[in-house]
């Protein structure tokens, strides 16, 4: 049985990694070799790919975390989830900056085949 909190928890881990190297490793470990992201605002394929996106958000917004917005729900080889973006700062309660919200697919060794991701607020 696949405990879908901590496979969440490991992805917000993987897209708050600053260092490259671990953001590398990180997404070699939760992702299948030909996983993919799909998102509003790109879709890639390969672990390159996938570092490549996560690298491109912490650059538009330096500073800023990824946390969990909600509980995590899942059922066979499907879960979903609400995240936040936000100032790192726990002192700043503002509400995040961007709500997004993810569906992810695995394959049958438990890493991701698929990241289907919905923008629900982004920056005007």
């Amino acid at each position: 049985m696949t405990d879908y909190t901590a496979l969440a928890e490991r992805y917000i881990a993987a897209w708050n990694e600053r260092d490259p190297e671990a953001r590398a490793k990180a997404v070699a470990e939760l992702w299948a070799e030909d996983g993919g992201y799909t998102d509003p605002l790109a879709a890639v394929t390969g672990h390159d790919g996938i570092a490549a996106v996560i690298a491109g958000a912490q650059e538009m917004f330096p500073g800023f975390v990824f946390t969990l917005g909600g509980p995590v729900d899942g059922h066979h080889d499907i879960a979903r989830f609400t995240w936040h973006l936000g100032p790192e700062s726990p002192a700043s309660a503002a509400e995040p900056v961007v709500i997004g919200f993810d569906v992810v697919r695995l394959d049958e060794d438990g890493r991701i085949r698929g990241v289907y991701g919905f923008l629900d607020k982004v920056p005007a």
